[in-house]
């Protein structure tokens, strides 16, 4: 792959630090110190809370040693082989793209973690009636939609190699 492909991974990447970063900080001026906001009838909720564990607050009842071990320990070697995979040759710019939206949520929320002693801001949830997300941010969905273009990108492989 060029390296000029290689800057897709290099935008994804710092576009999801800086937008995170900034939509992080907007929530906490707006947000911060109040209950909440509720928009398009209770679908989506805003709502600034301080998440001690990954993805859905999942690991935040772990020791707090363990939990620091991995949240902020093994993230940066994640991030390194995050990286790692998109200089490898033979990727389309649409999985670069994936990965640098996979690395760049992984560094936003490392980062936040960095400044918030351990944990990261979140503040959106949606939902219908009593069905509802826990609260997450804009790098936990720059990770989950990565990871969703990287498995779409798998099964074309799969369907063009013909392997089943």
């Amino acid at each position: 792959m060029a390296k000029r492909s290689l800057w897709v991974f290099v935008a994804a990447l710092v576009s999801c630090v800086g937008c995170d970063q900034a939509a992080k900080q907007v929530a906490g001026q707006l947000l911060g110190g109040s209950s909440g906001l509720v928009l398009a009838g209770g679908v989506v909720q805003l709502q600034v809370v301080q998440n001690p564990g990954a993805f859905l607050s999942l690991g935040a009842g772990l020791p707090e040693l363990l939990r620091h071990l991995l949240l902020i320990g093994l993230v940066p070697l994640a991030l390194g082989l995050v990286s790692w995979l998109a200089w490898r040759p033979g990727h389309s710019r649409s999985q670069l793209a994936a990965l640098g939206l996979v690395a760049g949520g992984g560094l936003a929320n490392w980062l936040d973690r960095l400044l918030h002693g351990g944990a990261v801001t979140d503040f959106v949830s949606v939902g219908l009636g009593p069905l509802r997300s826990g609260i997450f941010n804009l790098a936990d969905v720059a990770i989950v939609a990565g990871l969703l273009l990287l498995l779409r990108a798998s099964a074309a492989f799969r369907a063009e190699s013909g392997a089943g």
